[in-house]
């Protein structure tokens, strides 16, 4: 820690990192960004690093997009934030007439949070209010599958279901009915992704025959188990969860904050399977990763349930401060003027075959590869012990993290989940950059595990 710049001192004097253990940056301390271009950052000595993380998940369009900045500044000099209750303005309105339009039938109501944690505390107080002006008062369940992750307040904790996040505050958690959810990699019926017709949803099945009638709303992560690992199952198993959802008047709650925006390869990971939600939320890629904003989109049955004579105690009394803020409804609609004038979302799923092909050339046939999965850009490996009985590490010995460091001193930002070497980059890169941090990925895990 002696060769640490006077920022970095100044980084570990007062500031908390998320998700970290501090200690660890005795060894590793922070690196202070100064500036970002497209997939690049660069660092106060001027060091560049590939961004294939998008930053969590959220850089959507690369960083100083010129479009996104330019929109944020005309913004700026107009309005910067006015008060969201019985106040509104004309960007947050073109915002959500212009999504109406993209969205699953039937979503067409916006509730604003200021991030994705909260959007889902939004979507679990929306439909169990729902049911209980609706005349299903003993709806107060909710369901979850196993391995999921939602978020980090409290409701959202408690559907989550990574121990990771979760294990020591289980004492202060809601109850969940929790379904297992698939595993493609080690499938229990010994089937391959997609190549099936999805019978574990009796597992569903069982939970919702049992449950049903109590439950309030399902929630999932559609088609992506993203802080699981990248967990990736079939289109299928969606649509047969929202048949399981009508059939025991259960409100589906699609959190779409890390799947939507392209990240799947369409706009929204529920377009694959055909279906919609009665509940969607949005965050991360909304405003291209610039500003804090998340929203719970419903339907007008649900709306509707709260309409009513102020006396009758009907309103849904949830606030944010900062809900519906100019400055990052301004991005959000730059954001949705990229995507749709350079066609940003098929492009990019023509350089994800790309992408995924180099990287199974790549990985493949390394003794500690277990699988590869893939679904958009996004890019899975997942790192085994025993490749033959897909066992995995030992923890306790961070392979992922170990790579991770090694990948830094290179320039390339990976930051694993677990021993599940991942790729997320913005929708933006190209080929070269592709090529570059694959193979940096990849001598950086033989280096740490050869």
């Amino acid at each position: 820690m002696n060769n640490l710049n006077e920022w970095q001192e100044k980084d570990l004097k007062y500031i908390w990192h998320p998700c970290s253990q501090m200690k660890d940056y005795e060894e590793l301390a922070p690196i202070v960004i100064e500036k970002g271009e497209g997939i690049y950052l660069y660092d106060t000595d001027d060091k560049k690093y590939y961004d294939v993380i998008s930053s969590w998940w959220c850089n959507l369009l690369g960083h100083c997009n010129p479009k996104i900045n330019a929109a944020i500044k005309k913004q700026l000099d107009t309005l910067e934030h006015v008060i969201f209750a019985n106040f509104s303005h004309k960007t947050v309105i073109n915002l959500c007439e212009r999504l109406s339009k993209v969205l699953p039938a039937g979503l067409c109501k916006f509730n604003f949070a200021d991030n994705g944690s909260s959007a889902i505390e939004m979507a679990l107080k929306m439909s169990f209010q729902y049911h209980y002006q609706t005349g299903n008062p003993q709806k107060k369940r909710f369901m979850a599958l196993t391995d999921a992750y939602h978020g980090e307040t409290i409701g959202a904790l408690s559907v989550g279901g990574v121990d990771l996040y979760s294990e020591i505050y289980k004492p202060i958690l809601l109850d969940i009915e929790r379904i297992e959810a698939p595993d493609c990699y080690r499938c229990p019926y010994g089937h391959l992704h997609g190549e099936c017709d999805c019978p574990c949803i009796e597992k569903a099945k069982q939970t919702f025959e049992k449950f049903g009638n109590e439950t309030a709303a399902l929630i999932v992560e559609p088609l992506l188990q993203g802080s699981a690992g990248m967990k990736i199952y079939p289109p299928l198993y969606l649509k047969k969860l929202r048949e399981l959802c009508d059939k025991y008047n259960v409100h589906l709650i699609a959190d779409e904050i890390a799947t939507g925006y392209g990240r799947t390869g369409k706009m929204w990971a529920c377009d694959w399977a055909g279906i919609s939600p009665d509940i969607m939320c949005l965050s991360k890629g909304l405003t291209g990763g610039y500003m804090p904003m998340a929203i719970a989109i419903t339907t007008q049955e649900i709306y509707d349930a709260f309409y009513a004579d102020y006396l009758e105690g009907k309103a849904f009394m949830h606030s944010h401060t900062y809900s519906g803020n100019a400055l990052a409804c301004s991005a959000a609609c730059a954001v949705l003027d990229i995507l749709e004038e350079e066609k940003i979302i098929e492009k990019a799923q023509e350089k994800a075959i790309y992408f995924h092909n180099r990287i199974k050339e790549k990985f493949a046939n390394h003794k500690n590869v277990g699988d590869i999965r893939h679904i958009g850009l996004i890019n899975a490996i997942e790192l085994v012990e025993d490749k033959a009985e897909k066992r995995a590490f030992d923890s306790k010995n961070r392979y992922g993290y170990q790579i991770y460091k090694k990948a830094l001193k290179k320039g390339v930002l990976l930051r694993p989940l677990g021993d599940v070497i991942y790729f997320n980059p913005p929708l933006i890169i190209e080929k070269p950059d592709m090529d570059y941090v694959i193979d940096v990925a990849y001598e950086c895990m033989c280096e740490v595990l050869d």
